[in-house]
């Protein structure tokens, strides 16, 4: 089991979320498959995920990551696809990932690179402008994955973590407006690359009616959202491995 180490929360902060337990919620997950129309012919694809807890998926068994649940569906959907290469880990700020990147020095390029970072960046208060500037190195480190094939690069929004149990008692207003102003900056740099855009927001904040979206430990999204997730990406992903 993943240990429960959430975004730079305290032993203490942990132990209050420990009571707002989900165990008992049940949920299933849709069968999804590409539309017909883009559907592969058996080609092999390679796929690398950039990001953080939300890419790693965070308290949810791997194969119900987003990630994860990709790659099963693009091979429900006639194509070969391996399982993901991760780089990511819970915590992680725009710096942060870009250094594991350096450190790894991987030179292999890949058929489809997705990209969600920046929530811990607003969770530390960083400078929005580092997060712009860092993002776009981010972003053309992406392409370059994708042997700057732009249409395989895939930028996923930060969700909404205000919505979720663990927020209890803070700015929730506060914390959707500093997500928004994120994300109209991932978004603007992501259509100025010409690489995919895929807004996920909205359904992170449909947490806030439906606790089935959150995983146990109250802050993380459940797999059951990652499936939402995914069938956001995965005809975008499908048609532009045609």
């Amino acid at each position: 089991m993943k240990t429960i180490s959430l975004i730079l929360l305290t032993t203490m902060a942990l132990m209050g979320c420990s009571g707002k337990n989900m165990d008992d919620v049940d949920y299933q997950f849709s069968a999804v498959t590409a539309d017909p129309q883009y559907t592969g012919n058996g080609q092999s694809v390679t796929y690398l995920a950039l990001g953080d807890s939300y890419t790693i998926g965070e308290s949810v068994p791997a194969a119900e990551s987003f990630p994860y649940q990709l790659s099963a569906a693009l091979n429900k959907a006639n194509f070969k696809a391996a399982d993901p290469l991760i780089i990511a880990r819970t915590g992680w700020t725009t710096d942060e990932l870009i250094r594991e990147i350096n450190a790894r020095a991987i030179t292999q390029k890949f058929d489809v690179v997705t990209l969600l970072i920046g929530v811990n960046n607003q969770y530390r208060k960083y400078n929005i402008n580092t997060y712009r500037t860092e993002f776009v190195q981010l972003l053309n480190t992406a392409i370059a994955y994708a042997g700057d094939n732009k249409k395989r690069v895939f930028v996923v929004s930060i969700p909404d973590w205000g919505v979720t149990p663990f927020a209890e008692g803070q700015d929730e207003g506060q914390i959707a407006n500093e997500i928004n102003a994120y994300n109209a900056i991932n978004k603007e740099e992501s259509e100025k690359a010409g690489v995919n855009y895929t807004n996920i927001t909205p359904i992170s904040r449909q947490a806030i009616a439906d606790k089935s979206l959150v995983a146990n430990d109250g802050l993380h999204p459940s797999g059951k959202m990652y499936s939402l997730w995914m069938q956001l990406l995965v005809n975008e992903v499908a048609k532009n491995l045609q």
